[in-house]
């Protein structure tokens, strides 16, 4: 059957307060969207994403009286935080196969592919990384994590040491050791990405000695061939020092989660430990590479 969709627009402080509110009333669902275009990178499970305006678009059951549900809004003291309220209807659809059919594998560089469970693998004698798009961040969808699997698909990582520097998914601790790594310590310091990435370390058939992951305790006297950080520019601005001390001398380094506007500054707080390459840009993203003077 269709449903009837009322789009509104609130603020990041009253957005889950709203929501609930509007559950109480009958809504089945509540989804949130930037009202801005404000870019933001792929949230965390469990993060409302801090955008200041959040445009809602809430589900109803399509046999509702849109005026009745309205009046019901209105009598609610929230609504003086919401504006621009429209019904529309959406036409019945088997939502979850066409989530799925938006999502095909993905080639990054001249060897690896990323591919949803549901699809069939484009060659099977690629390096292939199975992968679900979903609340575990980084699959390979946004820029930043698209310019990560790049770089790391132009390395020989054969027999070297890596760090997947706040590893999300997992996606890029799970890409090197198919592109060949002895060894790999996937870091974060949201418990619920190290479980993500254990379950599609699993996935993926990676889930071995090779591979170590954990919080950022476990690389205590570790330093690396290779590291890669795909977070945000204020961790990785204060945390160059540490970063650095992680990498071997003339170990590859790969910074990403960069807006373009972000690279000079975080590229200048590296070049006291690396020789920086020039940025390498997709859409308003950027990735920053080195190696380790």
């Amino acid at each position: 059957m269709p449903w009837l969709q009322l789009r509104l627009v609130t603020t990041e402080q009253f957005a889950d307060l709203v929501g609930d509110a509007l559950m109480e009333i009958g809504a089945l669902s509540v989804t949130l969207m930037d009202a801005e275009d404000v870019p933001i990178l792929e949230p965390a499970p469990g993060e409302t994403p801090l955008w200041q305006n959040i445009q809602m678009m809430v589900l109803f059951d399509a046999e509702v009286e849109t005026a009745s549900v309205l009046k019901q809004w209105h009598q609610n003291s929230l609504s003086s935080h919401t504006q621009q309220e429209n019904f529309e209807l959406l036409e019945d659809k088997d939502w979850e196969r066409e989530w799925m059919d938006r999502f095909e594998p993905m080639k990054f560089g001249e060897r690896l592919w990323v591919c949803p469970s549901w699809k069939p693998v484009p060659d099977t004698t690629a390096v292939n990384v199975m992968l679900d798009p979903g609340l575990a961040f980084g699959t390979g969808t946004h820029p930043t994590t698209s310019l990560c699997l790049q770089w790391l698909d132009s390395l020989d990582l054969t027999g070297k040491t890596l760090i997947d520097f706040g590893c999300g998914s997992g996606i890029l601790a799970i890409a090197a050791l198919k592109l060949g790594a002895s060894r790999v310590y996937a870091v974060d310091i949201d418990p619920q990405a190290v479980i993500a990435t254990k379950d599609n370390a699993a996935r993926n058939q990676v889930m071995d000695e090779r591979l170590s992951v954990g919080l950022p305790d476990i690389l205590q006297d570790i330093k690396v061939d290779v590291l890669v950080a795909n977070i945000l520019a204020g961790p990785l601005r204060e945390l160059a020092g540490q970063i650095s001390a992680l990498c071997h001398s003339h170990a590859k380094l790969a910074l990403s989660g960069l807006l373009d506007t972000q690279a000079e500054t975080i590229r200048e707080s590296y070049l006291e430990w690396f020789d920086m390459d020039q940025p390498v840009y997709q859409e308003e993203w950027c990735r920053l590479s080195g190696v380790k003077l």
